[in-house]
């Protein structure tokens, strides 16, 4: 029992890290097709519909699909919800993008996790107590893992590795220039950005309960694809009203980000809600910080980018914070599971001794 769900955990700490590694490359792509002039809003109509044209044929081949219950129209009512709220944090942030880098959006990311915390508090989904070095541990966990990206982002320090200049000549359209302009669309980017990772710590929270009502991760993901994308059609017809070709894909990198994107984040979600299910809202949102990290480390392998100290010690304190986080959330269930076992344990030995009481009565 104990080496399954070894195992299990580790297959998914593996999948939400690809699905990490793949957001940041997601958004930097979204920021180089956004630079030729593409629709946000036309964008999310695209991909996620390429999406659910994805995803249509899942929920009938699963076999845990096909053992569910018929959905229940208070599941469907939050289904509805969780899609209408991705689309609205999704353009939020796409937004936010468009107006500051991708980056900066891995950095803000860094709110998801004590948002997340806050929520499933209030919700019930966690709970915390003093006496106990488990919940202790995903407190002190979740604030050092925001301040290793806090010293990501804002402190870079000495450098400690130079990268040499890359062979090919790169284009910097995502290093923003020191003009007041732009700095005051960092500003709004930066604002979009935290009210979009807000709005996803609640829906971590709307997707666990779903989870609990209706275990079907592809019928959420393509419930979820099918709501952001009719959605964000309806907001697109009154945005681009006098922009009709904003609807024709003009370069290949713009095609090439809507198909890219639309089966990443598919899949993406697909992972999310297997891990909401078997972990909980906190360990979902606790792969967020690993974005800011993975930006640094695929821009010095990739980018030349040089390293700096202050990556150094941020991904250190991620590092710790992260495991710390894992840790007692394992304690946490270790605990629950020998609960279980000792009451099971303690029901089996008082049947016997009732059954043996009926007996004697009857003689």
């Amino acid at each position: 029992m104990a080496g399954r769900l070894c195992q299990r955990d580790g297959w998914i700490m593996t999948a939400m890290v690809a699905v990490v590694i793949s957001d940041v490359g997601m958004n930097t792509l979204f920021k180089a097709a956004s630079s030729k002039g593409m629709s946000s809003y036309v964008f999310l109509v695209y991909s996620y519909g390429i999406g659910a044209l994805l995803l249509l044929p899942s929920p009938f081949l699963t076999h845990r699909s096909r053992s569910l219950q018929p959905l229940k129209f208070s599941v469907l009512c939050k289904m509805g919800l969780l899609g209408l709220l991705g689309c609205v944090y999704l353009m939020l942030g796409y937004t936010g993008i468009k107006y500051s880098s991708p980056t900066l959006a891995s950095a803000m990311s860094n709110l998801t996790p004590a948002f997340t915390f806050i929520f499933a508090l209030l919700f019930g989904m966690e709970k915390v107590s003093i006496k106990k070095n488990s919940s202790i541990a995903k407190v002190v966990g979740t604030i050092v893992s925001i301040v290793g990206a806090l010293v990501v982002t804002l402190y870079h320090g000495p450098i400690i590795f130079a990268a040499s200049q890359p062979s090919v000549h790169l284009p910097q359209p995502l290093s923003p220039p020191p003009s007041p302009p732009l700095n005051s669309n960092w500003v709004i980017g930066g604002c979009l950005l935290a009210l979009e990772y807000t709005l996803i710590a609640i829906s971590y929270i709307i997707q666990t309960h779903i989870m609990r009502e209706y275990a079907s991760e592809f019928a959420l993901a393509l419930s979820h694809n099918i709501c952001v994308s009719v959605s964000c059609a309806f907001v697109s017809l009154f945005v681009e009203t006098n922009n009709p070709s904003a609807w024709i894909m003009r370069s290949s990198i713009m095609l090439i980000c809507i198909v890219a994107t639309g089966m990443v984040n598919s899949t993406g979600y697909v992972v999310e809600s297997w891990t909401v299910r078997h972990k909980g809202p906190l360990f979902l949102a606790m792969f967020r910080p690993l974005a800011i990290l993975t930006a640094v480390v695929l821009g010095a392998i990739f980018l030349g980018d040089s390293l700096y100290l202050g990556s150094v010690i941020g991904g250190t304190l991620i590092s710790i914070g992260f495991y710390t986080v894992m840790w007692g959330k394992a304690k946490e269930e270790k605990s629950e599971i020998d609960t279980h076992h000792a009451a099971s344990s303690s029901h089996s030995k008082r049947v016997p001794l009732l059954m043996n009481y009926a007996a004697e009565k009857q003689v």
